[in-house]
């Protein structure tokens, strides 16, 4: 990368960033009219707050091998086309099954990407990952907050849910037009002697770790987005008022997002920080379990600072890896892998709100799944790097 190109990297991971959540979360604050619209039963809503995660599953451990073979700005640049095409297209469909596909084209494209910037950033960036993933996680957090908090008032100024949902498609077109130019000066992610492949992160303590802390963290994150709208709906609020507090949840991570990934990088021990992070989730729930309609704000602010575990674990992954292929396979396995357990999360909870008729149990469950995740959470934040755990690999902590 030269002087020249880099401004133009940075802006095209931050308008990357803005457009890595609308796809995934822009359903939950219109999931009841869409359910409408579609005659849409629990058991599909379920399945359809599930396909993010079911998407980086399957898609985002492609990522690491396109790259190598295509370049890593082509396959960003075709990731970003598949996301507007599947978001444009999704706002036509007439049925269920075309809804749900063409949300899978979009949401496949934002699993590539996603899984993909870690390394953009370890390869072009590679003495600035802590203060990049800061800029990049805070455009993320942005860009999920202005869909939770602009997907109803959309829907209600143009005529509905398929206005709200289309309107995303040209945010990531914008985000497509660095990479046109990057495609130029593409880069392939080389085999080196030391060379980490996807299979490999499987044969460590760190990959297999840094997979179950993702995914619980995911896990958590999706039930929120996917659900959370619904909760409040169902505890006296309004379409906008519970997006609103969706969009409140976003909106507390985004000066945090700006400063964790920062403080993780520059700590020598973070385990600090990043306790007092994800304790914020389970206290949240307990709020929201006591009194969801009074205590609604305190529990959105509670929540919305646990998930700032996410930009976490996403600069862990650029500081547990030596070179931008142990990034690319870590990222690939640390999500692909993370996003199958996750998967279970939106499904699940969407299952046990359907069977219970409301949200004790389901939040019960949640409060009970943040005691594994704080448990690894506190293992991986010890320094270990993942080339040295395959050189070793009976030597705990890299």
């Amino acid at each position: 990368m030269t002087r020249r190109t880099a401004p133009l990297v940075l802006v095209g991971l931050l308008l990357l960033s803005l457009n890595l959540r609308p796809a995934a979360v822009s359903v939950g604050p219109v999931l009841s009219e869409v359910r409408a619209g579609l005659s849409m039963s629990s058991e599909t809503a379920g399945l359809l707050t599930s396909l993010p995660v079911l998407a980086f599953a399957c898609f985002g451990a492609l990522a690491p091998v396109a790259a190598h073979v295509l370049g890593i700005h082509r396959v960003t640049l075709l990731a970003v086309l598949a996301l507007a095409i599947g978001l444009f297209a999704r706002s036509f469909a007439g049925g269920q099954a075309g809804f749900l596909l063409l949300s899978m084209l979009a949401l496949a494209g934002m699993a590539m990407a996603n899984v993909l910037l870690p390394s953009l950033v370890k390869l072009h960036f590679p003495e600035r990952i802590g203060r990049v993933t800061a800029l990049y996680t805070t455009a993320l957090s942005i860009g999920l907050t202005a869909t939770l908090v602009l997907t109803v008032p959309i829907s209600e100024a143009f005529g509905g849910w398929r206005a709200g949902l289309g309107a995303w498609s040209g945010l990531a077109l914008v985000a497509a037009l660095p990479w046109l130019v990057l495609i130029r000066h593409d880069r392939n992610l080389e085999t080196a002697p030391r060379s980490v492949k996807f299979g490999d992160v499987a044969r460590t303590r760190l990959g297999l770790a840094m997979a179950a802390f993702f995914g619980l963290q995911s896990l958590q994150a999706y039930v929120v987005f996917g659900w959370f709208a619904t909760l409040w709906r169902d505890n006296g609020y309004s379409a906008g008022q519970a997006g609103a507090l969706l969009g409140l949840l976003a909106a507390i991570s985004i000066p945090l997002s700006l400063w964790a990934p920062g403080a993780v990088a520059r700590s020598q021990d973070p385990r600090g920080i990043m306790l007092a992070v994800m304790l914020c989730y389970p206290l949240g729930y307990v709020t929201l379990l006591v009194a969801p309609h009074d205590l609604a704000v305190a529990g959105a602010v509670l929540v919305g600072v646990g998930a700032v575990t996410f930009p976490i674990v996403l600069v862990l992954i650029g500081l547990r890896s030596r070179t931008p292929q142990g990034t690319a396979a870590l990222s690939g396995f640390t999500q692909s892998t993370g996003y199958l357990l996750a998967a279970t999360g939106p499904f699940g909870i969407g299952t046990l709100y359907a069977a219970t008729g409301g949200w004790r149990v389901p939040l019960v469950v949640l409060i009970v799944l943040t005691v594994p995740q704080i448990m690894i959470g506190l293992y991986v934040a010890r320094p270990a790097f993942i080339e040295d755990q395959l050189a070793r690999p009976t030597t705990v902590g890299g």
